[in-house]
């Protein structure tokens, strides 16, 4: 096995609980040289892949980078965002769109495959920071860049660049719109 999954029980190994993780987790764009024991990216890995996908296709595909070299060149593929490269690991998820277009058609191509990756990634989000664990979701990168850091074969398009390590500080909160302006109860 690539990566080390160890069963996990009861929560036990895990700091916080699912609405805490939701409340406090923060985009993180400077990070400890501290490296992250491979169980954990393991259990982050399986979370991903726990998440949710039309017709349980699971159309995607994950890349974990350790490698110096090549998490500069995402760095530099994500409009020379350094942090990406200071991370101890960054994370790409992939979508697979002729996985689902092979049973949803184009509404599986064009739009189930980026709802399913980006449910897997919400889960990368907050299985890292249940481990205390800080992340950045980075959308803003040059595609081709990173298919060819990385040998992402035809077929597999990049959907986020997540790198992750301990952060270096924790930021404010953002401001959020207030429920009644995001919110219409129909009964």
């Amino acid at each position: 096995m690539l990566i080390e999954i160890p069963m996990i029980k009861g929560g036990t190994d895990v700091t916080k609980d699912v609405i805490e993780a939701i409340l406090e987790r923060r985009s993180t764009r400077s990070f400890k040289a501290d490296e992250i024991p491979r169980a954990t990216i393991g259990r982050i890995i399986d979370a991903a892949r726990w998440a949710p996908s039309a017709g349980n296709v699971q159309p995607w595909q994950f890349y974990v980078v350790y490698n110096e070299k090549k998490k500069y060149e995402l760095a530099a593929a994500a409009a020379n965002q350094r942090f990406v490269g200071e991370a101890p690991v960054v994370m790409v998820v992939c979508a697979v769109p002729e996985m689902t277009a092979a049973r949803y058609r184009e509404r599986g191509r064009n739009l189930y495959v980026i709802q399913d990756t980006a449910a897997a990634v919400q889960n990368i989000l907050l299985a890292a920071e249940g481990y205390g664990l800080g992340t950045c979701w980075v959308g803003s990168f040059n595609e081709t860049l990173v298919m060819e850091a990385l040998e992402i074969p035809r077929g597999t398009i990049p959907v986020a660049l997540i790198p992750v390590g301990y952060a270096a500080g924790k930021s404010k909160p953002p401001a959020r719109r207030p429920v009644d302006g995001i919110v219409r109860i129909i009964e």
